[in-house]
């Protein structure tokens, strides 16, 4: 069976490594006979629906361009909640595509009970998403009830920064290269044409 293998982690500054779940899985492909087509890996969170290499399977998937994707674990392959998960894995149904995850034999489009594993996991992956939200509030609460705020810093009123803006913007330049001209960003020189 051609099969596509689908790895992603959530970072990639080096302290995350897709290199296990590629190398399980490909002995797994291997073992069962399956002949590997292409590996998809991305560094990108699982709540994101523009993951490149995801993006792609799926479009390869449409194109018939292999039998059945193998991904690691259903929060591998998506943690965007129970519709969207939903429907991917529906879109590789209507493309006569088949999906097992490797860590839970039983989430497998030939099980029996295959409807009703996509929604339980899919539902897993999306309480998940749910409780890291929760955690995420209640650490912003706890800094501000002790006066920490979070959030990126406020543009300083830099007397010499609002100057070299106001000769830039009489210059006529765009916001754009007024932000490459101060090394700043374009949304920063906004701020000071807010201010000025």
């Amino acid at each position: 069976m051609r099969t596509a293998i689908y790895t992603r982690v959530s970072k990639s500054d080096g302290t995350q490594d897709p290199a296990n779940q590629q190398r399980e899985l490909l002995l797994f492909c291997e073992r069962q006979g399956w002949e590997v087509v292409e590996v998809y890996t991305d560094f990108a969170s699982g709540k994101r629906s523009d993951r490149a290499s995801f993006r792609r399977m799926m479009d390869d998937a449409s194109k018939r361009k292999f039998q059945a994707v193998l991904f690691w674990a259903m929060d591998r392959f998506s943690r965007e909640g129970i519709e969207p998960t939903l429907m991917y894995l529906r879109q590789l149904g209507e493309y006569e595509v088949g999906f097992r995850s490797y860590q839970e034999p039983f989430f497998d489009s030939a099980g029996p009970f295959k409807e009703l594993m996509i929604a339980m996991f899919a539902s897993f992956a999306s309480l998940e998403r749910a409780k890291i939200s929760e955690r995420t509030l209640a650490g912003l609460a706890k800094a501000r009830a002790q006066g920490r705020v979070g959030g990126r810093p406020k543009v300083e009123e830099d007397g010499a920064k609002m100057r070299a803006f106001r000769k830039l913007k009489e210059r006529g330049l765009s916001v754009r290269k007024i932000a490459a001209e101060m090394g700043i960003s374009a949304t920063t020189v906004q701020k000071l044409a807010a201010g000025a």
